[in-house]
């Protein structure tokens, strides 16, 4: 065992619907992967590469725990998303063999300073602080694939306060899952534990504080937080 000088950082682990937990790694983001999404935030929604951003394994929330309004900002947003966990690594995943990669799937929500997110684009800065702080990375419960199948189609909505703000469908998604998956183990060699956030449908909007976010994945499962 390693003689180490600090403490070892406590393994993030998704608790899993059928028992026990499913331990992060990595948690990736697609970038405007629904194209009336794309349209709201000013770009094209034509199927150019996805892009991606990354969020620190323990910005992820549990076990619907209530989120923090966070600090610098003043613009704190939802984004709705389906998430899908590997099971198995690999690098240069053929689209074809995607899926036998994946062990599972979430929903979440990538919440987002916007503000701060605004602010670095138009300095042409890393906008990492708009997406990668503390508790940024709401999710519920794990389901495995071996359970449900494969998700391409069905409901992903969020309410606040018990009102609709988005509502869409998986198939709307600009880049599938295979090819998500295929795409970025082009780019980085993907391991067991890597989460993959797929991108938020149109309407994402503020939240203040005293807020309750209610989010679900037909078939897959839901998402809470309170703000506070």
């Amino acid at each position: 065992m390693a003689d180490y000088v600090i403490s070892a950082p406590a393994i993030i682990a998704v608790p899993v619907v059928s028992g026990g937990a499913f331990p992060v790694r990595r948690v990736f983001c697609v970038g405007r992967n629904y194209a009336e999404h794309a349209r709201e935030m000013g770009s094209d929604p034509d199927r150019e590469p996805p892009f991606f951003f990354m969020k620190p394994a323990d910005a992820l929330l549990l076990n619907d725990a209530d989120m923090p309004y966070p600090p610098k900002s003043t613009q704190l947003h939802h984004e709705m998303e389906l998430v899908v966990a590997i099971g198995r690594g690999g690098a240069d995943i053929a689209e074809a063999d995607a899926l036998a990669h994946v062990w599972g799937y979430a929903a979440g929500l990538d919440m987002t300073r916007r503000d701060l997110q605004n602010a670095a684009k138009q300095e042409g800065k890393p906008w990492d602080m708009g997406k990668g702080f503390d508790a940024s990375a709401p999710i519920g419960p794990m389901v495995p694939a071996s359970k449900i199948g494969h998700p391409a189609s069905g409901l992903i909505e969020l309410k606040v306060n018990g009102k609709v703000r988005q509502s869409s469908d998986l198939s709307k998604m600009i880049w599938s899952v295979p090819e998500t998956i295929a795409y970025l183990s082009g780019l980085v060699k993907l391991a067991p534990g890597d989460l993959i956030y797929t991108g938020t449908p149109e309407n994402v909007a503020a939240v203040q504080r005293g807020d309750l976010l209610e989010g679900v994945v037909e078939g897959v499962g839901a998402v809470k937080t309170r703000i506070v």
